[in-house]
């Protein structure tokens, strides 16, 4: 999984038509960067060291998954597309949009391109009070005082006024709630526990993660497929059950709905795989007796990803046992699900062919994604 952090940005117009130019700011920030979790009242406020038109200036705090210096390259991205122009000039001057980076939690970045935390906001209150409205007591890394104090000590005198008329919070721009149950299932290396974990997050659903990283057997089936596999299916179709069991019977009021990175039948599809003929016989009599019993999702997510790219996927991340996975084996895998899929008919079944799409570092590619899910 990739690191996700909090950003704190600044948003200032004033001209054009100031209030829609920080809306359509706030909707490219959304489909760009990440998901906008909160933002503060837009503000009236003189023009800072020149004369011209008041502006209007907000803050917003958005997760991402973009490292700062990407995010600062997508943030003047996007004012150039909503029609700022720079010129040459020293010092300040009007402008349609204007988008900086505040804070990025308790990261310290002095680069000619980037400086965090910004160095003037401490100076500005048309940056301070809207920051205040939603991270009052978030610590500035280098002054080590809250904004909240920043605030009270700011030397700016500017007079500013809170309009009444709020920015709208951009929502995902699909409907998942209708799903009581969604597993988000794919091969070695697909992303299904990135896209389920990213679900969660943005959905305000109920997360159920495979225990796999406790599993024993795991490293030395990799070293010795042969002698292992029975005792590897059996131990994960055990964890399987009683962890869908136990998170599936417990209510969460909080939550809207349940999204998994996996669904018990791929302890069938493996084992298939896996197991000589006689032992698999013996574990698909088990595995039923454990299945009937248990929930099926609303809809089933099969993440397709073509080998070249699981095999990236696998390298990227890193895990020792893994590195030696063939691909005739993951190929074996993504046909017994696509095998399974097509009989299936408890539940939808949304196959997504991600081979082309990185939904962990594209904005884009992972609105898509809901997009397909959502259509389903």
């Amino acid at each position: 999984m990739q690191k996700t952090r909090t950003y704190y940005i600044a948003l200032g117009s004033n001209k054009g038509e100031k209030f829609k130019n920080l809306q359509r700011a706030v909707q490219a920030m959304h489909e760009q960067i990440g998901r906008v979790l909160c933002i503060s009242k837009v503000y009236q406020s003189p023009a800072f060291g020149f004369e011209s038109d008041d502006f209007l200036n907000c803050c917003l705090a958005l997760k991402s998954v973009l490292e700062p210096q990407e995010v600062l390259e997508l943030l003047l991205k996007i004012e150039i597309d909503l029609g700022r122009v720079r010129t040459q000039k020293s010092g300040y001057e009007a402008r349609v949009i204007d988008l900086d980076i505040v804070l990025a939690e308790a990261e310290i970045i002095n680069t000619q391109s980037l400086q965090l935390p910004h160095p003037e906001m401490a100076k500005r209150k048309f940056v301070l009070m809207p920051l205040n409205d939603i991270a009052s007591q978030e610590e500035h890394p280098v002054l080590k005082k809250k904004i909240a104090e920043l605030l009270e000590t700011c030397p700016d005198n500017s007079a500013l006024e809170a309009l009444e008329v709020r920015l709208e919070k951009p929502s995902p721009g699909v409907e998942l709630s209708k799903y009581n149950y969604l597993a988000i299932e794919g091969n070695i290396g697909s992303g299904k526990t990135s896209l389920a974990t990213k679900i969660s997050e943005d959905f305000n659903a109920k997360l159920i993660l495979e225990r796999f990283a406790d599993n024993p057997f795991l490293p030395k089936f990799y070293e010795d497929a042969q002698r292992y596999a029975f005792t590897l299916e059996m131990s994960f179709l055990a964890d399987r059950y009683q962890q869908i069991s136990d998170d599936l019977s417990q209510l969460d009021l909080f939550k809207d709905f349940i999204v998994s990175d996996y669904d018990v039948f791929k302890s069938l599809i493996f084992s298939k795989i896996t197991l000589a003929e006689d032992e698999f016989n013996l574990y698909r009599k088990l595995f039923y007796l454990m299945y009937k019993e248990l929930r099926k999702p609303d809809l089933y997510v099969y993440l397709y990803q073509n080998t070249k790219r699981l095999q990236e996927n696998i390298k990227k991340r890193g895990r020792d046992y893994e590195q030696n996975i063939q691909d005739d084996y993951l190929e074996k895998i993504n046909a017994g699900y696509l095998e399974f899929l097509k009989t299936q008919t408890d539940f939808n079944v949304k196959i997504i062919d991600v081979s082309q799409r990185d939904f962990v570092g594209s904005r884009a590619d992972y609105l898509w994604i809901l997009e397909q899910i959502a259509s389903s």
